[in-house]
């Protein structure tokens, strides 16, 4: 089992690099995850708040639980950290992130695992745990162990490099008398109680009957709401925005009589989904609804797609067909970019809103129908007028019931319902299972402002998910490139909206070194080659071990060896 101190296993330095302070923040950084820097006497507080109110069996799994998904949490760090390395110098890891964080400091006694064959027999020694030691400081010894967080955590550490459910239990606690806390490893289905884990990672029944409870009391509310409810319910699972909410309101009214709606809003808010729910809410819901986009259509064909043609109408008409109109009878038609009408197919549009009424390219026969019109545009429809490009009768009459649905930078507080909604869309269409996004994904997620508005969003997640592994978190980087640069640490918004470089978080004095070789006429790109070639001559080409020794990631050192490889081909 590797040791902080073995020179066969990497040490903790390339762990300790990924620790970064945002004090302009107020933010604690872990890689892409969010820290945070608590006072340890704080969770003794919580621990017997929470033994008062639901009991030290209860307790103790609640706490194994939280330790077990930390030391998960971990456990996929360390593998983005160091890829390349055998597992058994992975899960040096574990011992080495629980030092670093504090929790305890660590000595292997013995392990042997086979990752083949699933096979795990492990023993550690544990000085300084902060449970046992907190217990000692505050009540005195005690009859049992209680190092319940650590032990979950290293139980769950370990379930992610064996793929198979791994158990710890602490054998020996300072915190009741010995002199050492002292641990055991191996498969859950290996001990006395092969169930034991399975019971402690399951929701605690408490939990099960709050939820259950809470859930008859949203269906007793639910029966005092009015008709209109049953909509908000769709409303909430992809937006809780007031803007949002009261753009739903207002599609919900119209829903109840067959007045044309005027959708309006910027490129990808979803205005199509909008038309759709509007008529699912209304009298219509069981008859077609037809989408057109008019931009798509050529000038020239636009009127035959609207409102059919005759056989022998033009060159090429060897049959009637009926237009988009007809076959919305009796339903809801949705036109999406109205304003790239031509004149003429807008004049025949207020003719249908107006009479009712529409006549085919070609034909004699006025046809009668029953069509609830839903349009929209990402235009002002009023400077269109003006221009000269729409028809004015046409505006006023499509204007009688305008909807505005805001921009996703007008709602950002939806940005993690939305998240969540299109990662369970992609994990069954990929397959895979994504536990969500990292922290500094979340962060970049929300200041980013969004011009392609949940369209972006939802092609953003679908790259995402393809480029991430099984219960992995989606990192920053697997979203867009874009996102990181909206979230570097030392840059700011400027009133432009162009990043800049922030001198308000460059902290310290110059260094005596640097400060000579500035002095000297320093060239940064030649200081950049010399350096990268040592330390891949100090690790034998090794392009992992390199990128440690330089503090970067394997991606960012292939990345600047690609470029050096590329400027002495052009030289």
């Amino acid at each position: 089992m590797p040791t902080s101190k073995d020179p066969k296993f990497p040490t903790n330095q390339d762990l300790v690099r990924q620790i970064r302070f945002d004090t302009s923040e107020g933010k604690v950084w872990m890689h892409e995850q969010r820290m945070l820097l608590m006072h340890s006497s704080i969770f003794k507080t919580l621990r017997e708040e929470l033994i008062t109110t639901i009991g030290g069996e209860r307790t103790r799994g609640l706490l194994m639980r939280l330790g077990f998904h930390s030391g998960w949490r971990d456990a996929e760090l360390a593998r983005k950290i160091r890829p390349e390395l055998t597992t058994e110098n992975a899960f040096a890891a574990g011992p080495q992130l629980a030092m670093i964080k504090g929790l305890v400091n660590v000595s292997p006694v013995r392990m042997d695992f086979d990752l083949k064959e699933g096979r795990f027999d492990g023993e550690f020694l544990w000085n300084n745990a902060f449970e046992a030691d907190l217990q000692l400081a505050n009540d005195g010894a005690t009859n049992h162990a209680v190092c319940w967080f650590l032990t979950g955590y290293a139980s769950g550490f370990t379930t992610f490099y064996m793929g198979r459910k791994v158990m710890f239990r602490e054998v020996d606690c300072q915190a009741k008398g010995d002199e050492q806390c002292r641990i055991i490893g191996r498969p859950a289905d290996e001990w006395d109680d092969p169930y034991e884990l399975d019971r402690i990672l399951k929701p605690d029944a408490l939990a099960e009957e709050l939820i259950s409870l809470q859930s008859q009391l949203s269906e007793l509310q639910a029966h005092q709401r009015d008709t209109y409810d049953k909509a908000d319910l769709a409303v909430n699972s992809v937006g809780r925005a007031p803007t949002y909410k009261q753009a739903w309101n207002l599609l919900q009214k119209a829903a109840a009589n067959n007045v044309s709606v005027l959708l309006q809003g910027e490129t990808g808010v979803g205005k199509e989904v909008f038309a759709q729910r509007l008529h699912i809410n209304s009298s219509r819901a069981h008859r077609p609804f037809v989408a057109v986009n008019c931009a798509c259509i050529p000038p020239d064909l636009i009127e035959s797609e609207l409102f059919g043609v005759e056989r022998g109408a033009f060159t090429g008409a060897h049959s009637s067909r009926p237009g988009k109109f007809e076959r919305a009878n009796g339903g809801t038609l949705f036109l999406d970019e109205v304003v790239e009408l031509s004149p003429r197919a807008q004049a025949s549009l207020l003719r249908a809103l107006q009479e009712g009424e529409v006549e085919r390219v070609g034909g004699t026969d006025t046809l009668s129908l029953d069509v609830r019109l839903v349009v929209a545009t990402n235009e002002n429809l009023e400077e269109a007028v003006a221009q000269g490009k729409f028809r004015a009768d046409l505006f006023y009459r499509l204007n009688v019931y305008p909807v505005y649905i805001p921009a996703l930078r007008e709602r950002k507080e939806d940005i993690p319902l939305l998240v969540t909604h299109f990662l369970n869309k992609f994990q069954t269409q990929y397959q895979k299972k994504i536990p969500g996004i990292s922290d500094k994904a979340q962060q970049a997620l929300m200041n980013y402002a969004w011009p392609g508005n949940i369209r972006e969003l939802e092609n953003m997640l679908e790259r995402g998910v393809i480029l991430t592994e099984n219960n992995q978190l989606i990192d920053i980087e697997d979203l867009c490139p874009a996102l990181e640069k909206t979230d570097s640490k030392d840059t700011e918004v400027s009133h432009g909206g162009y990043l800049q470089r922030s001198p308000k978080n460059l902290y310290g004095n110059p260094d005596p070194v640097c400060d000579t070789m500035l002095e000297e006429g320093f060239e940064f790109g030649e200081f950049e080659q010399k350096l990268i070639c040592t330390a891949m001559h100090k690790a034998s080409g090794n392009v992992s071990q390199a990128a440690r020794l330089l503090g970067l990631t394997r991606a960012q050192l292939a990345y600047r060896l690609e470029k050096l490889d590329a400027s002495s081909i052009d030289t």
